[in-house]
């Protein structure tokens, strides 16, 4: 099975524009690790710029990544002329503020997860868009990685049957009080972390919106915020079960169950870039997995596919894999999830 720059099944175009030239506002360390070397191997993507509030920042990471400019604040990026879009990953609460600015300044952009910190902050994004004439995208990097392809292309098949439930887990540990996402005023907690992946995914393999979900909230007793977060979703085909949690021991898995089989993503949201990736197809229903087929995908950077793929959408004027309007469904079932932990009734997902 190939891996590509494209996503899996694309139609590869033979004669494509230049490179888009990216501009990254702040050194987060997602940035630097991941995101940006992730995009300098890009087949559509070139990163011309960082900026930092702190010059001599912007400076170290330019020379640590080969990014030939440096600005010591996020204005002097937005204001080059060479810079064609914008890649935020600023804390939670920057992300509407810093995406407006970048919008306005004629910058696409591919903003962090997740984009807003509320639904009616994520609504503001859509006249800024339209009157900007720009693309605005939430960077759920899966959306562009070949298992989850793979996983839609499975469903639409019916391989499992009909899609009735999915199980899904994620989380880590982290205590660190100086940790921006162990600031509720910051957008911490796990579920505007990392629960958001797991609301993703299943309003992905539904390909519908949950009509109400009911939650249970643990809240760290100094942070204050959610440390353990579980969920149902309640959608017209099925129900998504999950949780998610910033205090517990590293480890994430998603199950979809159909009723003639069954799909098993081993690792779905953090893929290594340097080891292939399995997804697991049970039609037998052996309780001692006899029957199971695995599909290994190779070594890929879902964060180079992630940057090609808004890239090319701009390119050739096409949608990009997360729309400002799938975000905004998705941050209307975090507030419903909050909602429903606060009041411990069924809430509707309202936007």
């Amino acid at each position: 099975m190939r891996c590509s720059s494209l996503p899996f099944n694309s139609f590869i175009i033979t004669t494509m524009p230049n490179k888009l030239r990216w501009g990254v506002l702040s050194t987060a360390d997602i940035g630097l690790r991941k995101v940006i070397p992730a995009m300098q191997r890009g087949q559509y993507t070139s990163v011309g710029a960082i900026a930092s509030r702190n010059l001599a920042k912007a400076q170290e990471a330019a020379a640590a990544l080969g990014i030939p400019t440096a600005y010591g604040s996020y204005e002097e990026l937005l204001a080059d002329p060479h810079i064609d879009a914008v890649y935020n990953p600023l804390p939670n609460q920057l992300h509407v503020p810093w995406t407006i600015k970048a919008a306005e300044a004629g910058k696409h952009v591919l903003c962090e997860k997740p984009l807003s910190l509320t639904v009616a902050e994520a609504e503001t994004l859509l006249a800024v868009r339209s009157r900007a004439g720009v693309k605005i995208g939430e960077a759920f990097m899966i959306r562009s990685y070949p298992q989850w392809l793979r996983l839609r292309e499975l469903l639409d098949e019916h391989r499992i049957g009909e899609l009735r439930s999915i199980v899904g887990f994620f989380s880590y540990f982290n205590i660190d009080p100086s940790n921006f996402r162990s600031h509720v005023e910051c957008g911490g907690g796990a579920l505007l972390d990392i629960g958001c992946y797991l609301i993703h995914a299943s309003r992905y393999a539904f390909a519908q919106e949950p009509t109400r979900v009911v939650a249970l909230v643990d809240r760290d007793p100094q942070m204050r915020i959610d440390r353990l977060t579980s969920a149902i979703l309640d959608f017209p085909s099925g129900q998504s079960i999950f949780t998610c949690s910033t205090q517990l021991v590293p480890y994430q898995r998603i199950h979809f169950l159909g009723t003639r089989g069954r799909i098993e993503i081993e690792i779905p949201f953090n893929a290594p870039p340097d080891r292939p990736t399995r997804l697991f197809i049970d039609l037998s229903g052996d309780l001692f997995g006899g029957g199971i087929t695995t599909e290994t995908f190779p070594v890929c950077d879902q964060y180079t596919l992630q940057g090609d793929a808004f890239s090319k959408a701009v390119l050739e004027g096409a949608e990009v894999p997360v729309s400002v309007e799938d975000a905004i469904s998705n941050m209307a079932v975090i507030e419903a999830i909050f909602n429903s932990a606060n009041s411990g009734q069924w809430e509707s997902p309202q936007r």
